[in-house]
């Protein structure tokens, strides 16, 4: 098995699959802040995961597994110098200075670089046939970062576990609150099929020592040939997450599905529908009744309902990704227009009391 370097921008998010790839020995660079970066370099990360049958949590701890882990900021890296990249930051964020150069690099290193985003980069839209990726550009907070990509380079990751860093620990501990699994599509280039393969054989096979013995954890990784099965995610995202966020504040993800099921499972048939008019196939998608029954377990709102309820400025958009991809095929639901009417007017009041304050 070859050993390889992974980089993954984003240490927060990005430090859980972080965590199952480094059971193979691999080295892996975590891209964050400052204060983030000298935290890891000095104690490592932890990795708190729910596993069926034990009433507590168990913690991976960096520092025990096999691989190796560090953390820089952007200024430090050249992305030819590794075998993988992981996109695992909010989408706005790839806008800001010094992240925005980094990604520029990654695009012309045609480094295989693969998204954990609930937003698909662009490049991975221009890699769909039958979608105009120009008209999905209003979606994203800064669409020229994505240009020079090789839509061949690029695959997509469905984030589809749920994690938190709890609020009383350091910023190098992650919380699992949904350990369900990573599904992954295939890249137009075999060399990055290799590397996913193998990462998923890894993590399939991983055990945890334990004074029991060694467990199986729960949060895999799922290769998969279709480009669509990471899509399976929007329905999700338009059904609960964006339906956390309310006129006046916010509301868990659980109470979005289930205070209204009709509507939720409304707007998720639409949303799957969607997924088939671009070149998906029912069987790919996930069914909302798996959904919802998942949703009752999410406790907490959406970190798009979070972000907005604390100001920000900018948010992930796919619920205008979604809303602009139903355009083309003529396809509209008045849910999914809500929705993304509500967004526009949260972020317009963030920005302009932002700017009042500045």
């Amino acid at each position: 098995m070859s050993k390889y370097n992974i980089l993954i921008l984003g240490a927060s998010y990005g430090s859980l699959l972080a965590s199952k790839i480094l059971f193979g020995g691999h080295s892996i660079k975590l891209v964050c802040l400052p204060a983030e970066a000298d935290l890891i370099n000095s104690e490592g990360f932890r990795v708190r995961i729910p596993v069926r049958g034990r009433s507590e949590p168990v913690e991976l701890d960096s520092r025990r597994l096999p691989g190796r882990v560090s953390a820089v900021g952007t200024a430090e890296i050249d992305p030819r110098e590794f075998d993988l990249i992981g996109l695992a930051m909010q989408e706005p964020q790839y806008g800001s200075p010094g992240v925005r150069e980094l990604l520029k690099a990654i695009a012309t290193s045609r480094v295989p670089c693969m998204s954990i985003m609930n937003m698909p980069p662009l490049p991975y839209m221009r890699g769909i046939s039958g979608v105009n990726s120009e008209q999905l550009k209003p979606a994203y907070t800064a669409p020229a970062v994505w240009d020079d990509f090789d839509p061949a380079t690029m695959t997509l990751c469905s984030p589809d576990p749920q994690a938190i860093r709890p609020p009383d620990e350091k910023v190098n501990v992650l919380q699992v609150t949904l350990p369900t699994n990573f599904k992954v599509a295939r890249f137009d280039v075999e060399k990055g099929n290799e590397i996913l393969r193998q990462l998923e054989q890894e993590i399939d096979d991983a055990r945890l020592d334990t004074p029991e013995g060694g467990i199986e954890l729960p949060v895999k990784l799922r290769f998969y040939d279709s480009k669509f099965v990471p899509l399976a995610k929007w329905a999700m995202l338009m059904a609960g997450n964006y339906r956390c966020i309310t006129e006046g504040g916010m509301r868990s993800a659980r109470d979005a599905v289930h205070s209204d099921l009709e509507a939720s499972r409304s707007i998720y048939e639409f949303v799957l529908d969607v997924c088939v008019s671009i070149g998906a196939a029912r069987e790919e998608l996930v069914s909302f009744e798996k959904y919802a029954a998942a949703a009752d377990g999410l406790s907490r709102p959406a970190s798009a309902a979070r972000a907005l309820n604390n100001g920000a400025p900018n948010i992930e958009r796919a619920d205008k990704l979604v809303q602009l991809v139903a355009r083309q095929k003529g396809m509209s639901h008045p849910i999914l227009d809500e929705v993304v009417a509500l967004v526009d007017r949260r972020l317009e009041a963030n920005r302009k009391s932002k700017s009042a304050a500045a």
